[in-house]
């Protein structure tokens, strides 16, 4: 009997999050994971060496990894010392070796995913280097990934150069076969609609038979998503894509402590209000719950509680599906 496959289309520190919850549960997991990253090691790295940037790619391959916990923090290790290595993640210095030394950066990530013995297939959703632009409500264009939330401007679309690219066969493959696709968490105009704007990719997740569920984010972010309600995140998405591709919201219904709250204010942050009537108006089925952790002051989805609400939503459609073959 085979496992159920999901895949997870993301990126940023989202990802990883959601990743870690799942992997435990008998399930296929197929990660696509944005290179649109220009900002840090990845950046340098990206630039030095005309390759995608491999910072997002090494964090899943973390998550989704099943190794030594001293091995996995020496792959996450960050050098604080020496002018040419501080900042560099000592994962993306072997993911950079390993595409030099194959000549191929998907081939690096397969290779490298079996020396973490990863859970999984981890996908970048390009083989190339990639740069994300956004067109501003004034009409002005920003390029760069880490430079569109700086701005101070309102976002109106995203885009990616070069307008050549073209996505992975095991990608479309992976989203062909899914039982479930998930989009999200993560920032939505510089982790999520970047691997969406592939061309061919968001086609392919917007025509697949499987369910779509959203992830939705716990907070604003200052600079993307600045007063928006989980609806406005949904609507910016099906504008990008041109259709309604989403079958399933998934938002957090718990409160945010007051402590923890004050310091995100500071950031110009605040939780992501989910209108229930707009969401239904949109033709989205929504599922809530108490869905966030707050450890050391900083809010994240909680990985067990959002990994077993995806996979009861997987199990409800396969026996939907079983019973609709009989």
């Amino acid at each position: 009997m085979r496992h159920p496959k999901i895949v997870l289309i993301g990126g940023g520190t989202g990802l990883p999050v959601l990743l870690r919850g799942l992997k435990k549960y008998p399930v296929e997991i197929s990660a696509i994971v944005t290179v649109a990253d220009d900002g840090g090691s990845s950046g340098r790295i990206r630039h030095e060496m005309d390759m995608p940037s491999p910072g997002d790619i090494r964090n899943v391959l973390a998550a989704l990894s099943d190794v030594e916990p001293l091995l996995e923090k020496m792959f996450q290790h960050r050098f604080e010392t020496g002018d040419e290595l501080s900042g560099h993640s000592l994962g993306n210095l072997i993911i950079a070796a390993l595409t030099s030394i194959t000549g191929d950066f998907v081939h690096a990530v397969k290779e490298l995913s079996k020396v973490l013995n990863v859970r999984g297939q981890v996908l970048p959703s390009a083989n190339q280097s990639v740069v994300l632009h956004a067109e501003m409500e004034d009409g002005s264009i920003i390029a760069g990934e880490s430079k569109i939330p700086k701005s101070g401007k309102k976002i109106k679309r995203v885009f990616l150069t070069p307008e050549v690219i073209q996505p992975l066969p095991e990608t479309l493959t992976a989203i062909q076969e899914a039982d479930l696709i998930v989009i999200g968490p993560g920032s939505l105009y510089t982790s999520i609609l970047p691997n969406l704007m592939v061309p061919g990719l968001g086609e392919a997740v917007c025509q697949a038979h499987a369910k779509k569920v959203y992830v939705c984010n716990l907070m604003t972010q200052a600079g993307e998503t600045n007063h928006y309600t989980a609806a406005d995140h949904v609507q910016a998405i099906f504008n990008h894509m041109g259709s309604a591709c989403i079958d399933t919201i998934l938002v957090n219904d718990e409160d945010v402590p007051e402590p923890v709250m004050s310091r995100y204010r500071e950031e110009l942050a605040q939780p992501v209000v989910y209108d229930v009537k707009r969401l239904m108006g949109l033709g989205l089925e929504v599922v809530s719950g108490n869905i966030l952790t707050y450890k050391g002051g900083v809010i994240r989805h909680d990985t067990e509680k959002v990994a077993e609400i995806l996979y009861d939503i997987l199990k409800k459609q396969q026996w939907l599906s079983r019973s609709s073959a009989r």
